[in-house]
């Protein structure tokens, strides 16, 4: 039986490293509806919603006819942005994807693998993507994950896992596959409400990084291998790199 799934695109005005982003002009559209139409042609989503904290950005989305509901300031994560979106949403979704407000240049197939992942049993899921480079191995910035034989998430870090012991770094490719994450997650409805409860865990602390508070507290990840490229927007820098990229579809 299929999955109801709800698409969230939570679009916080403030950031400190590119405030106002998600009205940041790309090519003649402001990036938050960039997201918003490449999240609405996945075929594995019922409904799509951008949660946003800002006036502008909420009359934004409805001038471009968008579905967009306005949440609190105070919310520490997307996660949390996302379980306000879903419950003033209201209909019964039986799993809700969080798709990144930077990420204008998401491929719909990607959302659509994620999905594929959702069989009721998957608690929680994301993507990996392999390391093709060494500068992208050894860039902390850029998120590595490592996950068993049955495609649950082990571990995330920004340092380059696992370490090749007995080998330079420059070889480490050629001797093991790397893996990069890509930040797309689906929650199982139930699941959500309880991880917007958990506190900040060790793990989470030293890496800055929010699903080690999930695997810390013993829920499972699963992840999907795509082949699909994304380009996360984090400064203007980041913008004027993708768009000389020629990305835009």
């Amino acid at each position: 039986m299929k999955k109801k799934i709800l698409g969230v695109i939570p679009a916080r005005y403030a950031s400190t490293r590119f405030p106002g982003k998600a009205l940041a002009d790309i090519s003649g559209k402001p990036m938050v509806q960039r997201v918003y139409e490449q999240a609405s042609k996945a075929k594995s989503l019922d409904h799509v919603v951008v949660a946003t904290d800002h006036v502008k950005i909420y009359d934004k989305v409805r001038e471009f006819g968008g579905n967009v509901v306005m949440t609190r300031e105070d919310h520490p994560s997307g996660t949390d942005r996302c379980y306000e979106a879903l419950m003033k949403t209201g209909d019964d979704y039986d799993y809700i994807i969080n798709i990144q407000g930077d990420e204008p240049f998401i491929q719909p197939k990607q959302i659509d693998e994620l999905a594929a992942l959702l069989d009721g049993e998957t608690q929680l899921a994301t993507l990996a993507a392999k390391i093709g480079d060494e500068a992208s191995l050894s860039n902390t910035g850029i998120v590595k994950v490592i996950f068993d034989y049955n495609g649950n998430a082990i571990y995330f870090s920004r340092e380059s896992i696992p370490y090749f012991r007995g080998a330079e770094k420059s070889e480490w490719l050629r001797k093991h596959t790397y893996y990069k994450h890509v930040a797309l997650y689906a929650y199982r409805r139930d699941i959500l409400a309880e991880i917007t409860l958990l506190k900040v865990s060790s793990l989470e602390r030293a890496e800055s990084l929010e699903q080690l508070r999930w695997i810390e507290n013993g829920y499972k990840i699963r992840i999907g291998v795509t082949e699909h490229e994304t380009i996360g927007i984090d400064t203007p820098e980041d913008l004027e790199r993708a768009l000389k990229m020629k990305l835009l579809v």
